[in-house]
């Protein structure tokens, strides 16, 4: 007899979240050029640089918002110090790198909800960056001591960081309206993160 599977059970906030940004998420990452055969290293830079226009501006909003739940952990899950080291060891000054363009459409984060949305967004492409960095490694001979350390960001903690901001969200008290709220900040995220990136010309 065959055994049944176990039911995993997951919280609304996550079916919303993963039924509302599907479309967005699979759209942006057909564009991405990681696996065009037109990325070069210098192709490969301009992207990174255009990752901390949008990464580092989206930080300082949630860090300057008021609105980070108060037992959340910002500090350690920032990437745009970590896209700036990258970014160096590419062979950018700090002047350079004070030059580069900034984005200035960014999702609106005004709760504790579009706190959450936007994060969720930025902590799920850090699953994709396991793929992405081998792909680097392999054909720009990149790795985290040389340029690439923000697609191996959390290293070997990927799964269990994302697992933690997972079980984080589906614990939060939280309700039907800030659930939307939630869903709406991540859609604007993928959106803004998709016509940041289009506009500085990096996309396939």
């Amino acid at each position: 007899m065959q055994a049944k599977a176990r039911e995993v059970y997951v919280p609304p906030v996550l079916q919303d979240l993963r039924a509302g940004t599907a479309e967005l998420h699979i759209a942006l990452e057909k564009r991405l050029p990681f696996f065009s055969d037109t990325l070069d290293k210098h192709a490969f830079v301009r992207l990174m640089q255009a990752y901390y226009g949008f990464y580092l501006p989206l930080e300082n909003a949630l860090r300057n918002s008021g609105s980070i739940p108060c037992d959340f952990d910002l500090q350690p899950r920032l990437k745009a110090p970590t896209l700036r080291a990258d970014l160096q060891a590419l062979g950018m000054d700090a002047e350079a790198l004070q030059r580069l363009p900034q984005c200035e459409q960014l999702p609106v984060i005004d709760s504790g909800a579009t706190c959450l949305g936007a994060l969720y967004v930025l902590e799920g492409a850090t699953l994709g960056g396991q793929i992405l960095r081998r792909e680097i490694a392999t054909r720009l001979g990149l790795e985290a001591d040389n340029g690439a350390a923000f697609l191996d960001i959390y290293g070997a903690a990927t799964g269990r960081r994302w697992r933690d901001f997972i079980e984080y969200l589906g614990n939060r008290p939280i309700s039907a309206d800030e659930r939307t709220a939630v869903v709406t900040a991540a859609q604007t995220t993928f959106s803004c993160f998709e016509r940041w990136l289009e506009s500085r010309e990096v996309l396939a």
